[in-house]
């Protein structure tokens, strides 16, 4: 987790430097070409074929499209609104997750997972301070990414039982890379030096981080891999601050700490695997 942590807030500031410059479905058809480049050549290289096999493609192309929208809504948000904004519209991410998972892998709704999940709410609340022009275009935009991102999180859980990263990683980008080509086609722009540097940036965090995350699903339940990653509001509000001058506010600090207390009671409470 801590490496789906840095790499998803590195993919931010790249986001954030190419927005307005290039555009959103180029930047997931160049993550696509290149994810499934360096995927593919590492299938090769280990002569690994057998992870090419699936007997779940329906999963993985229903996986892939709630992923593609959730990255889109999410490439969207980063470009109009400030970074720990859209890390914290993005964390309701855990109630959707906990819920479908709660339906369709059996998961138990504890208490104590119940309150971890509520109390981390309260500290997103805190820190957008509903009223203050929270609800705007671009915040139902992440705020409908996050739904996405939590049908995609929930089926790769599922995924996770029988398939290997590589072969979740490889689909991904053989499945995503038409609907980015399809819907990208017209928009494209040739990058120019700098670009390339941040959309290679972009493919290779998005490698890393969907590895990291799904070696995390293996090893515990969707519900607290996805809460975990409450870790990243602080880190990319830091760099908010850091790299373009965004308000470091003190409900920030506060809700941030709430998002941590439900975060240590949440892998408290829940069950070591085998």
């Amino acid at each position: 987790m801590f490496g789906t942590l840095f790499s998803f807030c590195a993919m931010a500031v790249a986001a954030r430097e190419l927005s307005g410059d290039i555009h959103t479905l180029q930047m997931l058809l160049v993550r696509s070409l290149i994810g499934l480049s360096v995927i593919g050549g590492i299938i090769v290289c280990r002569r690994q074929f057998t992870l090419l096999k699936t007997q779940r493609i329906g999963l993985h192309a229903t996986r892939n499209v709630f992923h593609f929208s959730g990255q889109y809504g999410w490439f969207v948000g980063i470009g109009l609104l400030p970074l720990a904004e859209v890390f914290a519209l993005e964390f309701t991410v855990p109630v959707w997750t906990a819920l479908i998972a709660a339906i369709f892998l059996a998961e138990p709704l504890t208490k104590v997972k119940t309150f971890a999940i509520v109390l981390s709410l309260i500290g997103v609340a805190i820190i957008l301070q509903p009223g203050r022009e929270m609800i705007d275009s671009a915040s139902f935009i992440v705020l409908a990414a996050a739904l996405c991102y939590a049908i995609a999180y929930t089926n790769s859980k599922a995924l996770s039982v029988t398939e290997q990263p590589l072969t979740i990683l490889f689909y991904m980008c053989l499945l995503q890379l038409p609907l980015a080509l399809v819907l990208g086609a017209s928009v494209w722009a040739w990058p120019t030096f700098e670009q390339w540097l941040w959309l290679m940036l972009i493919a290779f965090t998005a490698l890393t981080a969907h590895y990291c995350l799904t070696k995390a699903m293996q090893l515990e339940e969707v519900s607290k891999v996805v809460t975990m990653d409450f870790m990243r509001l602080p880190l990319v509000a830091l760099l908010g601050v850091l790299l373009y001058q965004e308000p470091f506010e003190i409900s920030l600090i506060i809700g941030a700490l709430l998002i941590l207390v439900a975060n240590i009671t949440n892998m408290k409470a829940a069950p070591k695997p085998r």
